[in-house]
Formats: C-alpha cells, sequence, structure tokens
C-alpha cells in the first residue's frame, strides 16, 4: 500500500469522479484507475462502483475512507513535525483566539513576534470559548488565547499572559459618562447590550450584576465586539467589556468608565495541551508570548 494510492482514493471518493480527481491532480486517467485497482487487489474488496458516470464508495468504501482521511493526516503533521525540527523558524503555527483579544492583544503580540521571526506564517482560527478549548483537546489546535483562562483540567496546560478589568462603556451622553469611576449598581436601571446566552463574556457579565444585587435588562445582544460597541454608541443601552477590547478602538460616541466596586477581573493567557508535544515553531512563539507579556508587566 502506497500513499500515492491512498491520496488518489481520497480525491476519487470526495469528487465521486475519477476524470475530475486525475484533472486536479494533473496525472492522467489512466494511472488513477491503475493505482485504485491496485489498492483494492490488496485489500480484496471493491471500494467504489459506478454509478453512471460517476462513482460512490461502498459501505466498506465509506469506512476505509474515514480511517485513510486520519492516516494521511497523522503522516502530514508527522512530515511537519521533521521539517519543523531541521528549521524551526519557518514552519506554520496554527493558533485559536476569541472575539474579545482580536482588536488589541491578537494584533499587537503576533505583529512584535513577526519582527522578530519574520519566515514563520500562521493560521489563524477565531471561535468560541468552548469551541477553542475543545479544539486543543481534540488536537483540532495547540495554542489558543482565552479570556478568561478556563478551571484546572489534566489535558490542558493555562498559561497566565495577564489580568485585567471589565469596564463599563456608556454612550457618550450617559448621566454618569464625566465620572472617575463608577459603581456597578449605579447601572441597575439601565438597558443593556451583551453577548448572547451561551458566551463566557455574559456569563461574567450576569455574574458581575448578580454581585452588585440586580439582574441587568438585557434589550440586544451581538456577536462581536465592534457590534456591541455600535448599540452603546446609538445610545441603545450599556455594556460591560474587557478593558484590552476598549485600548484603542472604542467606538466614536461612547466612553470608557472603570468599575469601582465590585472589581471584575479576567485572566487572559494562553492553553496548550499537556499529553502531547506541541510543534517546535509553536513552542517559539509560545516561549515569546510568554516572554513579551513578562516584559510588558514590568513597565506598568
Amino acid at each position: 500500500m502506497e500513499l500515492r494510492q491512498l491520496r488518489y482514493f481520497v480525491e476519487v471518493a470526495e469528487r465521486e469522479h475519477i476524470s475530475e480527481a486525475a484533472e486536479y491532480l494533473h496525472v492522467a486517467q489512466s494511472a488513477i484507475s491503475r493505482q485504485i485497482a491496485n489498492l483494492e487487489d490488496e485489500l480484496g474488496t471493491p471500494l467504489f462502483e459506478r454509478v453512471g458516470r460517476n462513482v460512490k464508495l461502498t459501505p466498506i468504501g465509506k469506512i476505509f475512507l474515514e480511517h485513510t482521511i486520519t492516516a494521511l493526516k497523522a503522516i502530514d503533521f508527522a512530515a511537519k513535525q521533521v521539517e519543523e525540527y531541521l528549521d524551526p523558524a519557518k514552519g506554520t503555527i496554527k493558533i485559536g483566539f476569541p472575539t474579545s483579544l482580536a482588536s488589541y492583544v491578537l494584533p499587537t503580540v503576533i505583529s512584535a513576534f513577526k519582527r522578530q521571526y519574520p519566515d514563520l506564517q500562521f493560521q489563524l482560527r477565531q471561535g468560541s470559548y468552548r469551541f477553542l478549548i475543545d479544539a486543543v483537546k481534540n488536537r483540532e489546535l495547540n495554542l489558543a488565547f482565552l479570556g478568561p483562562l478556563p478551571p484546572k483540567d489534566e489535558s490542558i496546560q493555562s498559561t497566565i499572559l495577564f489580568t485585567e478589568n471589565i469596564a463599563a462603556l456608556l454612550p457618550a451622553n450617559h448621566p454618569l459618562a464625566k465620572k472617575e469611576s463608577i459603581q456597578l449598581a449605579e447601572l441597575r436601571n439601565d438597558l443593556f447590550v451583551l453577548f448572547p446566552d451561551g458566551y463566557i463574556l455574559h456569563k461574567v457579565a450576569m455574574d458581575a450584576c448578580r454581585a452588585a444585587g440586580f439582574l441587568p435588562n438585557v434589550i440586544s445582544e451581538g456577536e462581536d465586539l465592534d457590534a456591541l460597541k455600535g448599540l452603546v454608541a446609538a445610545g441603545i443601552g450599556v455594556s460591560l467589556l474587557p478593558e484590552s477590547s476598549l485600548y484603542d478602538s472604542a467606538a466614536r460616541f461612547t466612553v470608557k468608565v472603570p468599575i469601582q466596586s465590585p472589581t471584575i477581573p479576567r485572566t487572559v493567557g494562553i492553553i496548550s495541551p499537556i499529553n502531547r508535544e506541541i510543534a517546535p515553531s509553536e513552542k517559539i512563539f509560545l516561549d515569546f508570548v510568554t516572554n513579551f507579556f513578562s516584559r510588558l508587566s514590568q513597565f506598568q
């Protein structure tokens, strides 16, 4: 059984057409047909059945396809690992991030990293809090930024990068907009715009309001920071957002006001797997990020 045969098999299975697979792979149709026939002879069973001008997987072919895709991914990953061990500074780093870190933290650290390691490339995946944790557990990702960091988990290593507070974002004409800080309870009669239920920052906001003695009247929801900032700017309501998301991108007609009581801290960090080794390029990035925020904290 050869890798070439397996790759031909996957292309034909996904396209359900030998000539289309041949065109994509830039090989003769007869070569693909021959390699598929050799693979079926070796396995002792047909993998395809003809349906008109197309081909369809047999039941055993569907099973074989599932395992073949898994095997090829593992082989490609192993080859990538070898390549990166030979030259760690020319790999590709896959990293996940939530929307709350997309506007400031992520571009700040990546731009600093690229100045030092210009040949390393990134594949970035935005996702929800739960998705990013599961992606690291399920080997889809090895690194993901998160805020707040998840509870202790036997399969995940959490590295704290910094701690920040949640602040109030108010319309510029709000009665409290000119105050240096506020008590969260002062917003009990306001309308709120928050992330939807199921988002971690929705839970953070709801828990903070409960601690202040009230349940917020949520009038509208947004699934990203720009949407929430826009709603606040339009005077629809107030919001509670991480300070780092407001550093240099607060919407016009809004004001960020610190919350004096209760303080609402959140940890921001990066998670990685405990039970498997990460790629050399990813290790370089993890070390860089840790040192980067450690240096920043010394000047704050």
